[in-house]
């Protein structure tokens, strides 16, 4: 388990908000935010208003790791290098748990 109680973020508001304008990242803190199919564009993201590093992960539709990054504050974008459907957002040590080409399998919290 990446992070058990990540947050699903399939609507507009909820992705854009994201991190933005919080002060500290809780250990057990996380996102999926996620598109309607593989995209890079779609798929970036910013770290603007965001005050902690965050471990990314992109994962295509296959559930398949695409890449993964820690992510600074302030940055304008991270563009994952491949096409991806999720993006999932954490502690900056969650990039050491995975590596491109694994496959990740999301549960719904039971």
């Amino acid at each position: 388990m990446l992070i058990p109680q990540a947050k699903w973020c399939d609507s507009f508001a909820t992705k854009l908000r994201g991190f933005t304008f919080r002060r500290e990242l809780g250990p057990q803190d996380g996102l999926v935010l996620v598109e309607a199919r593989d995209n890079r564009v779609n798929t970036a993201i910013h770290m603007l208003f965001v005050f902690f590093d965050l471990g990314v992960i992109w994962v295509n539709d296959a559930g398949e790791v695409v890449g993964t990054v820690v992510a600074q504050p302030w940055r304008l974008s991270y563009v994952p290098p491949a096409p991806a459907r999720y993006v999932i957002e954490g502690q900056p040590d969650l990039v050491n748990q995975v590596q491109v080409g694994d496959h990740i399998q999301f549960l719904a919290n039971q």
